[in-house]
């Protein structure tokens, strides 16, 4: 890097706020932003190697316009892997004239009622008093249907 820019970047350091957005307007020909010091420092570093070395290569700056394309693109439906619930999911059933729900939890367990459950077919249990298949109490599956 050349001397001369490491020394105008070693300056931002003791410059004032004051001196910092005189700076910026120097650099980037426009009123600075209304963001503290840290980061107009940070941001004209960048700005004055940017001038003095260049900027992103081509290869880079393409990719940057993918990047930007694909966050404009409308957001994939997130899907639990099979078999598998996406954390924070409630699960709600009404049995015999009360409704019940269960959060998934981050580790794959449930949460009913304060308590934690390794399987939903043990937040059935813990419901109805019986053994049940949980997929099929909470009506996310058929009696006999494969998972």
């Amino acid at each position: 890097m050349k001397i001369g820019v490491i020394k105008q970047v070693a300056a931002l350091q003791s410059m004032t706020a004051a001196e910092l957005r005189n700076a910026w307007k120097t650099y980037f020909d426009t009123e600075p932003p209304l963001f503290n010091r840290t980061f107009l420092m940070n941001r004209l570093a960048y700005r004055i190697q940017d001038l003095a070395l260049g900027g992103l290569s081509a290869q880079t700056e393409k990719k940057m316009m993918r990047m930007e394309v694909e966050e404009d693109a409308p957001p994939e439906k997130h899907k639990a892997p099979e078999g598998r619930f996406l954390a924070g999911t409630k699960l709600v059933r009404e049995w015999k004239g009360t409704q019940h729900s269960c959060v998934v939890l981050a580790d794959g367990g449930f949460e009913y009622q304060g308590r934690r459950f390794r399987s939903l077919s043990a937040v059935a249990n813990a419901i109805t008093g019986t053994k049940w298949n949980g997929l099929v109490f909470f009506n996310l599956k058929k009696q006999g249907e494969k998972a």
